[in-house]
């Protein structure tokens, strides 16, 4: 459901999920990230919905907390789940992140939670929560150092300073690098691209990918198994190679 302050759009299988706080930089207060997390949660919940967006309305993505709700007491965190629901609980569909102009604090790490990400060339990055006596405890400190060089990453963290776009492609952070007031379409297009191949694939996929990293190198066939035995042996399997036979597109029935 739309509210002011969140901006939710299905689209045949995708949901477009837009922070709309534009005068405040798109800062997160509790509306916003529980906001967010209620359309992620309708994902979740919806066989109809195959993959998310999240982006920022007013050319920024998010500028993390809003540190004037932060003094009233008001905490940005969804119970449990943390900054939009997704810092602690990620989707178990694709969620891709199109970012314009300030991504930072909160709105950084709600970045690096996403699976795909989508940037203007004249985006900003960074966790400044050093500047203001706080921490990057939104999976910053986590995340940051499995996706990038750890000299980098202490770096940004123990600065506390902006970085381009530019700056940071080369360590493989985003997806794509693109003009500025293209990122939303760009992800839209990534996002046809995920939703197009069958749901239970695209699922177990991500599933082993973000799960592999812990598996020891002699159990980790072992442990992908039960994740992918089911989608070799689902009607998609076999619609997918009838569909191969017979040159047509596949319809998938996510079972």
């Amino acid at each position: 459901m739309n509210t002011p302050e969140v901006l939710i759009e299905h689209s045949d299988g995708l949901v477009i999920i837009t922070i709309n706080r534009p005068e405040q930089k798109n800062a997160v207060n509790r509306a916003v990230s529980y906001g967010v997390c209620e359309a992620i949660d309708e994902m979740e919940r919806n066989p109809a919905l195959h993959a998310a967006v999240l982006t920022g309305a007013g050319g920024t993505f998010c500028s993390g907390m809003d540190l004037k709700a932060f003094l009233r007491g008001e905490s940005p965190r969804v119970e449990g789940r943390g900054i939009f629901g997704i810092v602690m609980t990620p989707p178990k569909k694709p969620l891709i992140a199109a970012v314009e102009g300030y991504c930072l604090a909160g709105g950084f790490e709600a970045m690096l939670a996403c699976d795909l990400v989508v940037t203007a060339r004249n985006a900003t990055f960074g966790i400044p929560e050093v500047k203001r006596g706080l921490a990057a405890a939104a999976g910053g400190l986590m995340r940051l150092p499995r996706l990038v060089p750890q000299r980098i990453a202490m770096e940004m963290a123990l600065t506390g300073e902006m970085y381009s776009a530019e700056r940071l492609a080369p360590f493989g952070l985003f997806n794509a690098v693109v003009e500025p007031g293209q990122a939303l379409p760009e992800a839209i297009a990534l996002a046809r691209r995920v939703i197009a191949n069958a749901p239970m694939s695209v699922a177990a996929s991500k599933r082993v990918i973000v799960e592999q990293r812990d598996w020891p190198l002699d159990r980790m066939f072992a442990l992908q198994d039960p994740i992918t035995a089911p989608v070799l042996a689902s009607k998609d399997a076999r619609e997918g190679a009838l569909a191969f036979a017979e040159r047509r597109t596949p319809v998938w029935g996510g079972e």
